[in-house]
């Protein structure tokens, strides 16, 4: 098994329970996250509504289709995906657990401790330095997003 394993921290300019809301929202990542520079084309939750532990979601991505579920539902403080890539005969090739812990720094600040955790199975081993250097990139878009969909400040 090859793991990669990385945290990015950003400061979001809006209030803990927003961002909160903003990360747990699945079907509304497709108003705040950009195409360009993702692999992420679009996002659907695939269980009812609202969002929490157990809930299920679906990713159409440039390399296809990846099904995940929230793993872990701790609101405002800490969410975490987990998604997975499976052969047509059930074998895991890859997963992923995008994990994210806020902290509130003030009224309407908000630190997001973006950690995330991939491994690779199998054949998928040998692609770990690639899996790595496109996690880091997703990983950077996606906060880098997060964060400006609440408004730039020239203090970040």
């Amino acid at each position: 098994m090859g793991v990669v394993e990385f945290e990015l921290a950003r400061v979001v300019h809006a209030p803990i329970d927003d961002v909160f809301a903003r990360l747990a929202d699945i079907n509304g990542y497709d108003e705040w996250m950009p195409r360009q520079g993702s692999i992420r084309r679009h996002s659907e939750q695939t269980s009812p509504d609202p969002s929490a532990l157990g809930t299920t979601y679906v990713d159409r991505t440039l390399a296809g289709r990846t099904p995940g579920e929230i793993a872990e539902y701790d609101r405002p403080t800490r969410l975490v995906f987990h998604w997975w890539d499976k052969s047509k005969r059930g074998k895991v090739h890859a997963e992923g657990w995008p994990a994210y812990r806020l902290e509130a720094k003030g009224d309407h600040t908000t630190l997001v401790h973006h950690h995330v955790k991939l491994e690779t199975h199998g054949v998928y081993r040998a692609a770990t330095p690639l899996f790595h250097w496109m996690a880091v990139r997703e990983r950077t878009t996606t906060v880098e997003a997060l964060q400006a969909s609440f408004g730039h400040h020239h203090d970040d």
